[in-house]
Order: C-alpha cells, then sequence, then structure tokens
C-alpha cells in the first residue's frame, strides 16, 4: 500500500471516530430535553435518535460540500493529506476533554477551527477561503442568537394559547408530542453535523486525486451516517445532564417549544447549505424558552460556562491543530 493511499484510508478512520464521538457528544442534545421530563426513558430516547440521526444523515450534502471547498480550496491546499488528518486528529481530542467534563461544546467549532489552524500552519492565512470561511463564521454566531429569540417567541405563543389549559392534562399531552419533536429534532441533528465529516472525506478524496469533483460520494454518506448512529446508540450521559437539568428546569411544554425551535433553526441552515453547532443551537433554545417562561428559572451560571467554551474552542482547537500539524510534518 503506497503512503498516498495510507494516509487517505487513515484519514478515512479518523473521520469516522470524529463523527462517532460527535455521535454520543452532540445527539445527546437533541434527546436530552425528552429524557429529563420523562417523555421517553433513556434507552428509547437514544434508539430513537440514532435511527432518526442515520435517516437524517443520508437526506443531504450541501452542507458536506460547504465544508469541502469554503473553509479552504482542497485543489490547491498545500500539504494538505496532513492538514485534514491534523484538523481531525485536534477535534477528536478537543471533543474527548468536553465530553469527560459534560460541558456541551460545539463539534462544528473544534473541526472548523482546526481546519483553519491546520492550514494556517501549513501555507499561512493566504490558505483560507475568506469568502466561504467568514460566512461559517456569522452562520456559528448567528444561529445560536436566532435560536433564543425563536425560542423565546414560540413559547410566548404557548403560553397565549395554552395560558387557560388545565396544567396536568397539558403536560400529559406534551408529554407525547415530545416524542414526536425529539424525532424531528435527531432528524435535522443528522441533517447538518453528519456532513461535517462527509465533507472531511470529500476533502481528503480531492487533494489526493482520488476525485475530480466536490460531490459526495455514497459510501462516505453511508459511512459517515452509519458511525454518527452507532455514536448515538452509545449515549453521552454527561451532556445530557447538563443540558437536561442544568440550565433550567424543563417541563413538557418548554421541551417542545425548544425542540421545535431548534429543529427549525437547523433545518434553516441545511436547506442554505450552511454547517452550524447543534449543541449552540439547541441549548440556545432552550435559555430562550426558559427566558420566556421564568428568567430567573435559567441558570445563568451554566449558560455562561457554556458561552466560555463556546468562544474558546475555535482558537484553542486551531491552536491544537497548528501544533499536531508542525509534529505530523515532520515524519509525514
Amino acid at each position: 500500500m503506497d503512503m498516498v493511499l495510507l494516509l487517505t484510508v487513515l484519514i478515512v478512520v479518523f473521520a469516522v471516530i470524529f463523527d462517532f464521538i460527535n455521535g454520543f457528544h452532540d445527539t445527546a442534545n437533541s434527546i436530552a430535553t425528552a429524557v429529563s421530563t420523562k417523555a421517553l426513558k433513556p434507552r428509547h430516547a437514544i434508539m430513537l435518535a440514532a435511527a432518526m440521526n442515520f435517516v437524517g444523515a443520508l437526506a443531504f450534502t450541501g452542507v458536506a460540500k460547504t465544508i469541502t471547498k469554503d473553509i479552504v480550496d482542497p485543489f490547491t491546499l498545500t500539504n494538505g493529506t496532513v492538514v485534514i488528518l491534523a484538523a481531525l486528529i485536534a477535534a477528536i481530542v478537543w471533543n474527548l476533554i468536553t465530553w469527560y467534563y459534560g460541558i456541551p461544546s460545539s463539534s462544528s467549532h473544534a473541526l472548523i477551527g482546526s481546519i483553519a489552524g491546520a492550514a494556517i500552519a501549513a501555507a499561512g492565512f493566504s490558505a483560507l477561503n475568506y469568502g466561504g470561511f467568514l460566512t461559517i463564521i456569522q452562520a456559528l454566531i448567528l444561529s445560536p442568537i436566532l435560536a433564543f429569540a425563536v425560542g423565546y417567541l414560540v413559547y410566548s405563543i404557548f403560553k397565549i394559547v395554552f395560558k387557560n389549559n388545565n396544567l396536568t392534562k397539558t403536560n400529559r399531552n406534551f408529554r407525547l408530542i415530545q416524542i414526536a419533536t425529539a424525532a424531528l429534532q435527531s432528524f435535522s441533528h443528522g441533517t447538518n453535523d453528519a456532513q461535517k465529516a462527509m465533507g472531511i472525506i470529500t476533502m481528503a478524496l480531492i487533494v489526493n486525486n482520488y476525485q475530480t469533483s466536490d460531490d459526495v460520494q455514497f459510501w462516505v454518506q453511508a459511512t459517515c451516517a452509519t458511525a454518527m448512529a452507532l455514536g448515538t446508540s452509545i449515549g453521552g450521559w454527561r451532556i445530557i445532564k447538563t443540558v437536561g437539568g442544568k440550565i433550567m428546569k424543563i417541563r413538557p411544554v418548554n421541551g417542545v417549544a425548544a425542540d421545535l425551535t431548534g429543529a427549525a433553526v437547523i433545518f434553516g441552515a441545511t436547506f442554505i447549505h450552511l454547517p452550524v453547532s447543534t449543541t449552540h443551537v439547541i441549548s440556545s433554545s432552550i435559555m430562550g424558552v426558559g427566558a420566556s417562561h421564568r428568567l430567573k428559572g435559567v441558570k445563568w451560571g451554566t449558560a455562561k460556562t457554556m458561552l466560555i467554551t463556546w468562544l474558546i474552542t475555535m482558537p484553542i482547537s486551531a491552536l491544537l491543530a497548528a501544533g499536531i500539524y508542525l509534529i505530523l510534518n515532520i515524519f509525514l
């Protein structure tokens, strides 16, 4: 096996590992509200999320193409194989660290920051595709703000519509609805998050001259969908605990409002081919709903910790990837 093929296989393996970790790291967010309100038992919620993520991952490829070509140009990338490998290793390391401490950080921020950091280490700042990169950054920044605002609005409407309903009966009905909204949110997660690893593999195939377009091959799509579904089936209990209970006390009506908001924002991003952080979107949806329900009911200390992690993820992962690139470049 020649070195180019070996490194390409290695990138595919690490991309699959990244998607697997993403499955238990980020997917926990999409079912956290349903678990915390007891709408679904944890095992059933995880099985549902795994199935819906798999289906969602097979449904679209637009975000994958954005990852492939809008951060850096794979057709002109200097030492592209080592850049991609370094980026994947850095993103995986950061995801495992934040998962271990139960912090719902962004796999998207980690991966995008890592690609940028490794590419800069390889060829300087001119390696970045600034137009596409800045558009992605804008989407990552604006999506949680939008999710907070929409969550606040959706729950405000719920309060008006259901203000005269019996609380016990309303919660019971919304607990049933929450099963559907959790499935919808898991599906939306698959349509956006699983595509990021697809984009990385496609980038590697272009860099190593195994394909000449940014089209995502079906085997890449199926492999990443399977990896994310398997990762989801492992579960992410630390993240579920944080998102499901440490932001606010969630009732079924809150959960439905947050799930609908999160799914709507993620679907919107997927349709315009932009990667967003599902972690940021879902957490911000819950905060928006919580602020509408009762401002003091939101545990802003947890929100502050999450915000700090969101802010530092991209620069830390970029520096980590740059360091890993410099080390790998010595040996490869």
